[in-house]
This record gives structure tokens, C-alpha cells and sequence, in this order.
């Protein structure tokens, strides 16, 4: 019994630990329009936390939609926009937690309508370094 108390105890922790690493997309707006070869500033944001970690890696996605639900990030994420360190830092910006701005540009063969913009995030966590890969999107418009 006081062994699956202790290992209770471990994965509270180890899930508490990598909700406080958890990013997520502060820019565009979900159901922001956007049009074919622009510049969009995509805004990773991570809450600032006392668990250590080390942040690896950021991959930047947008996939349409073709006239049905687009498919989870996990599964496909589309046309690769960035893919490259992510080292999010506090700025002077009004935002108040570390954050990093990528800007990347709407491919040209990008069909009008509903898109979806994905991220996949790969960072080590915790006193022990364990793997923490996680994905995130938000819905845009193609005008």
C-alpha cells in the first residue's frame, strides 16, 4: 500500500510538472483571417514556472481543412512553417511571461477557407529530464 501511495505521488508530480511547462498559442487569435503569401506572427507562450526545464524544440504547421474537421496536430501537421530551437524569453512587450514570435508566411497553394494553424512543442522537464512533447492549434480563416 505505501508503495502505490509513493508512486501516486511521483505521477502527481511528474503530471503537475509538465501542465507548468505546457505552452500555447497566443498569437494569431483562434479564427483570425488570414490570405495566400502573408506574414503571420505566431506567439508561443509559456507560463513561467520553478520546475526546471529544457526547452528543445518548436514546429509551426498549417494544414487545411478541405470542407471537413481538420485532423489533430498529433496526427498531421500540415505544411511545416518553422521548425527550429524555441527559446522564449520575458520582453518588454506587455506580455508577462516568457514567450518567443515567429514569423512565418501562409503558403501560396493554401486553399480558401477554414485552416488550421499547428504547433508541436518537445522540451525535458523536471530534476530527472523526462520527455514532454505536446501540440496545440488554432483555427484560421484563408481569405
Amino acid at each position: 500500500m505505501k508503495l502505490l501511495a509513493s508512486f501516486a505521488v511521483v505521477c502527481a508530480t511528474l503530471v503537475t510538472s509538465a501542465l507548468a511547462q505546457s505552452v500555447r498559442i497566443g498569437a494569431p487569435a483562434d479564427g483570425a483571417k488570414v490570405t495566400v503569401g502573408s506574414s503571420l506572427v505566431v506567439e508561443i507562450d509559456r507560463p513561467d514556472t520553478l520546475t526546471p526545464s529544457t526547452e528543445i524544440a518548436i514546429v509551426i504547421g498549417f494544414e487545411a481543412c478541405n470542407d471537413g474537421p481538420c485532423p489533430s496536430p498529433a496526427d498531421q501537421m500540415g505544411t511545416i512553417l518553422y521548425n527550429g530551437p524555441y527559446k522564449p524569453e520575458f520582453q518588454d512587450d506587455g506580455v508577462f511571461f516568457p514567450h518567443q514570435n515567429f514569423t512565418v508566411t501562409i503558403p501560396q497553394n493554401a486553399v480558401k477557407g477554414p485552416s488550421q494553424l499547428n504547433v508541436a512543442h518537445f522540451a525535458l522537464v523536471g530534476a530527472v529530464q523526462f520527455p514532454l512533447l505536446q501540440t496545440r492549434n488554432v483555427s484560421l480563416i484563408v481569405a
